[in-house]
């Protein structure tokens, strides 16, 4: 299999499932590409794939972008200290799911490759 990526969006302020949050998918190289917009689902999951079972899949350096902002903006007063949150990660040919969690409050984030 070529590649194909996933996310997941936890919302750790409270403990609950980052739903409805704008997500795309760029290719960086040779030159910047939006290869897929998304919006996580009820469980903080991206509803369309990227890459699905490596349909169009490109080796190189990539970035996701969490429109974490316009939703922690949606979920009370005051606002998030981010507004987007981009991840670069480098995704290789042969090396198959990739999956990249971001854990998120309105003041931090962290993220890491899952399985």
């Amino acid at each position: 299999m070529a590649g194909y990526l996933s996310t997941h969006v936890l919302n750790t302020a409270e403990g609950v499932p980052g739903a409805g949050i704008a997500v795309e998918l760029w290719r960086l190289e040779p030159a910047p590409v939006l290869v897929a917009r998304t919006v996580t689902t009820v469980d903080g999951r991206n509803r369309d794939a990227f890459y699905p079972e490596g349909a169009g899949f490109v080796a190189g350096l990539h970035e996701l972008r969490f429109g974490i902002g316009a939703y922690f903006a949606g979920r009370g007063p005051g606002a998030a200290f981010y507004d987007v949150v981009p991840v670069r990660v480098r995704l290789e040919a042969g090396q198959g799911h990739y999956h990249v969690p971001l854990l998120c409050s309105p003041f931090g984030y962290t993220t890491y490759r899952g399985s």
